[in-house]
């Protein structure tokens, strides 16, 4: 299935600043059933943009804007290849925990097991831990405590939009018993790496089909987890819609956890409020999506490129004068 992908970020500032720094990680990877054919990125105020690939193999870009602007647009466009997932199998034994012993002790998968910033031990997750049966392995396979503890997460937590801020920590989603598929990931990759499964975070976007109607889904991006299983490799969970990664699932970066593989990371001069505002969609396509054109039936995004438009306008008046 092809897809093209638009991903829309709005940074608004309450004053003019003089100079931004960016990072980006927008351009879906290639590898595995996924290949991205075709990749644009724009920025406004324009700006020269670099790349480069880091240490997990994300394909990064990163820009420096030096002159004053009262807000910044980036906007990507990709259109990616998405085959059928390779298959895993219903059963596995519970001797697959031995052979990933044993895979561990071969190849270096510490950064995958050891706690990071957003997913590491607090009591809250030990609680959490015994009321869904992950403390023990009770005569189960790694591919069925897996898909366990995808489904404690998914029952134990409701998908509730803005319940915490990108830079929660997971206690916060443990005391509410709500989040975003970030928190349900980290909760997962926590619980995962306690067990001793190689566990790492995924960012990408989520197709909205009409199997697929979950909130999680609509207008912005999405992340799940992929865990070690020997004999099969990384194999995706993704606790907030509780089902195996399938073709929806759209792959730009992958790290330890959310501090890894932020879409945008960046820094600004100037005192100002900043307002963000962001919009992803997905679509089934040949050809990377026109200028605007898959936005022009949406009344809410159609009004707010109107009022970036003339924002622009204003800024470029101003500095006229």
């Amino acid at each position: 299935m092809l897809y093209a992908i638009r991903h829309f970020t709005c940074y608004r500032y309450s004053q003019v600043v003089w100079q931004s720094m960016m990072e980006v990680r927008m351009h879906p990877r290639s590898e595995g059933n996924q290949r991205c054919f075709a990749f644009q990125l724009s920025v406004n105020p324009r700006a020269r943009i670099f790349g480069y690939t880091d240490s997990y193999g994300n394909l990064v870009h990163h820009f420096d804007l030096p002159s004053r602007h009262g807000q910044l647009t980036i906007i990507s466009d990709a259109l990616v290849n998405i085959d059928a997932q390779p298959s895993v199998p219903e059963l596995m034994d519970y001797e697959g925990w031995s052979d990933l012993e044993q895979l561990v002790e071969r190849k270096d998968y510490w950064d995958m097991l050891m706690p990071s910033h957003f997913a590491c031990p607090s009591p809250e997750l030990e609680e959490l831990a015994k009321e869904i049966g992950a403390t023990e392995r009770d005569g189960r396979s790694p591919l069925a405590f897996l898909q366990d503890l995808a489904a404690g997460v998914h029952r134990s937590f409701n998908y509730v939009k803005k319940s915490t801020a990108v830079r929660s920590p997971i206690e916060h989603a443990l005391r509410l018993r709500q989040g975003v598929c970030q928190d349900f990931a980290h909760v997962m990759i926590a619980l995962g790496r306690n067990a001793k499964i190689p566990c790492r975070y995924v960012s990408g976007y989520l197709y909205r089909s009409s199997e697929n109607v979950h909130p999680a889904a609509d207008g912005a991006t999405h992340a799940w987890v992929e865990a070690l299983l020997p004999g099969v490799g990384w194999v995706g969970f993704d606790p907030t819609i509780n089902r195996l990664v399938g073709e929806g699932h759209i792959r730009t970066a992958i790290g330890r956890d959310y501090a890894s593989v932020p879409p945008t990371m960046g820094v600004m001069k100037g005192k100002a409020d900043t307002q963000l505002q962001v919009r992803v969609r997905v679509t089934p396509s040949q050809t990377l999506l026109p200028p605007d054109e898959e936005f022009a039936a949406d009344k809410e995004w159609s009004q707010f490129l109107d009022e970036s438009r003339q924002l622009h306008w204003v800024d470029a008046q101003q500095q006229q004068q």
